[in-house]
């Protein structure tokens, strides 16, 4: 089946352009949120060739199809079947909307934190990758497989450029798309999270007696405190203010006014309040966390790493993995780099060496429907995107999904106990041995893949019957 062809299947079961209220897509998924979810024939959709598989989020259909092909359907979608953002009467939209969020207050949490940082992944990636390669450059270079100076040192040079001129303005960025998302002006969110990284914050925290002069990391307030959790509080309030100002201020000078007067009590809140409280809350997380993250028991290790990555997909289909991003966040500004993202990365792999299995027994009983969707959606597996295998082969089997956990457990405790450590985080696969931070760590972060393919596998293969996957 066509794309084109594949995008007219799937407008016809949801109901026609005229039930979409919204359409968009991610890397893996199509996003069609309905007026009317009870008109998609959704057993029809999973069947349809192409869709690897189907998760509803109250009126939203997330329709599996892979990565690359989302986009393009997308295209087609917008194009040549005239489906736009917003394709009927704004309070139709709204009521359509309002009768979907059947979400609590937590995972609306979560979910607005995850909004504000998925913009930023292909540039975290991005900034990862390039800090990485500087690093490995560096290490070749004190080992003296290449020259320290001259070509080599240029290179590392432009790398670290390239990867510090996202990491070392993340405030900013952030700010910026909590802006967007708060409803406030986008550059006055970006000068919130400049703020907090700027050296005037010393200055002010000593004039307040809230600066250790000993030990700076441990002031009360001090540059960077609070971190990127304080810079979205900070939006938040200051959309809050910039709209109150704006409701009272004359039109004519709301250009001038506006912005003077959100900006200052939003800075006197945010430094003076919200980037201690902010930085008070991170410091004991970390050191929370570090109980069982980063323990120097090695059994502590071992079990943490475990049951962490044995649990993160479960935790995904509740919509709790988006509470990771700012712990991710954190850490990277506390420590310098992530010791969970290494750890949690193990759940693919499971599912990859799942499916492996899952692939043998379907040959092996001639399910070639299934064989043809596993073969279409291992690549982007072992690339670290896990949805199409997740959504398309482990989830709608139900065992396996668990079974896959199981053996993703063996590699998380391998990579927890050698120490692994990321520069950023991204997809979960081979392509994220380069955001490793050390030769050292990439190399154990590829056995912890290789250990969870296998122990999926083993898991997998012997845990279902030949019957369970000829009846899929």
């Amino acid at each position: 089946m066509t794309n084109s062809e594949l995008s007219n299947k799937i407008l016809e079961l949801v109901g026609g352009k005229d039930n979409i209220v919204t359409a968009a897509n991610c890397m893996t998924r199509l996003r069609l949120t309905l007026k009317d979810v009870s008109a998609a024939q959704k057993d029809e959709i999973k069947k349809a060739e192409g869709v690897l598989g189907l998760v509803q989020d109250g009126n939203t259909l997330q329709i599996v199809v892979g990565p690359g092909k989302a986009k393009k359907l997308m295209d087609i979608f917008r194009e040549e079947l005239g489906v736009a953002s917003v394709a009927a009467d704004w309070q139709e939209n709204k009521a359509a909307m309002k009768a979907g969020q059947k979400q609590n207050g937590l995972k609306k949490a979560l979910r607005t934190i995850a909004e504000i940082f998925i913009p930023l992944i292909p540039a975290i990636i991005a900034a990862g990758l390039f800090n990485g390669l500087a690093s490995l450059l560096g290490q070749m270079m004190t080992d003296k497989v290449i020259a320290a100076d001259g070509f080599w040192s240029l290179i590392k040079t432009m790398f670290s450029l390239i990867g510090g001129g996202f990491l070392g303005y993340f405030a900013i960025y952030t700010g910026i798309n909590a802006a967007k998302k708060f409803g406030a002006t986008e550059a006055l969110g970006g000068m919130v999270g400049a703020m907090s990284i700027m050296a005037q914050i010393v200055d002010i925290s000593k004039f307040f007696g809230l600066y250790n002069e000993t030990v700076p990391l441990e002031s009360v307030l001090t540059t960077g405190k609070g971190g990127i959790m304080g810079v979205i509080v900070g939006v938040w309030i200051l959309a809050k203010i910039e709209r109150w100002v704006r409701k009272r201020v004359p039109d004519v000078l709301d250009l001038i006014v506006t912005p003077l007067v959100s900006l200052f009590l939003t800075a006197a809140i945010f430094v003076l309040a919200i980037m201690p409280a902010a930085g008070f809350i991170s410091d004991w997380l970390v050191k929370a966390l570090s109980v069982i993250i980063n323990s120097g028991n090695p059994v502590v290790s071992v079990i943490s790493g475990y049951v962490l990555s044995a649990v993160f997909l479960p935790m995904v289909l509740l919509g709790l993995h988006h509470g990771l991003i700012p712990i991710y966040a954190i850490q990277l500004e506390k420590l310098g780099g992530v010791s969970l993202f290494p750890v949690l990365a193990m759940a693919g792999a499971g599912q990859v060496g799942a499916a492996i299995a899952i692939y043998l027994k379907a040959k092996k009983v001639g399910n070639a429907r299934m064989r043809k969707v596993i073969a279409g959606a291992l690549p982007a597996g072992l690339l670290g995107v896990g949805e199409p295998l997740i959504y398309g082969v482990t989830l709608p089997m139900g065992k396996p999904f668990v079974t896959a956990g199981l053996g993703a457990g063996f590699g998380g405790a391998y990579v927890m106990f050698t120490h692994v450590m990321s520069i950023a985080w991204g997809p979960s696969g081979l392509v994220a041995i380069p955001l490793m931070s050390n030769t050292v760590g990439m190399l154990n972060f590829f056995i912890g893949l290789v250990i969870a393919y296998v122990a999926g596998f083993i898991i997998t293969y012997v845990g279902i019957k030949d019957a369970d996957v000829a009846n899929v």
